[in-house]
């Protein structure tokens, strides 16, 4: 599978699109309430990239798979002001509501690489395999998740 498709279905599942990448706002939502942000350039730059991290890592959307997500990131190198306190936040809600996926997330992350740092152009990305996206990046064959992925609240994919 491209990375492209892999990118594609975790899009569809979740109800994300990649217009989402460039729109005025975004929304989020952190226990039970939606929050509408506006998305600024740092965010645009940073967001289809964290989206192919959920894809090679398999870590879900719901509030403990990003918190096991940014854990992997902020380990496997970030570079903006943004992105540490993004991450440091979701982080420590992870740390309260499912501390052992996030310390697992952290140890997982030893040896990995981020794409924030890689410099690949996004097109080239999308055109590999996800196996070799994740050998790139240092990531096991099957991804990192030791968990299910689960959806966040307002996912189309995760049923009733």
């Amino acid at each position: 599978m491209t990375v492209e498709e892999a990118r594609d279905r975790y899009l569809a599942v979740n109800g994300f699109t990649t217009a989402g990448y460039t729109a005025a706002t975004f929304q989020i939502d952190v226990f039970g309430r939606t929050w509408t942000l506006p998305n600024r350039p740092s965010r645009r730059r940073a967001i289809p990239l964290h989206d192919l991290h959920h894809v090679v890592t398999g870590y879900g959307t719901d509030l403990a798979g990003e918190a096991e997500t940014s854990t992997w990131e902020l380990i496997g190198g970030i570079d903006s002001l943004f992105l540490w306190c993004f991450k440091l936040s979701a982080i420590t809600i992870g740390l309260c509501i499912a501390p052992r996926r996030v310390l697992a997330a952290a140890r997982a992350a030893r040896g990995c690489r981020t794409l924030y740092n890689d410099g690949v152009a996004y097109a080239a990305l999308l055109a590999m395999t996800l196996g070799e996206l994740r050998a790139r990046l240092g990531v096991a064959p099957d991804g990192q998740a030791c968990a299910e992925a689960r959806l966040h609240r307002r996912a189309p994919g995760r049923g009733a």
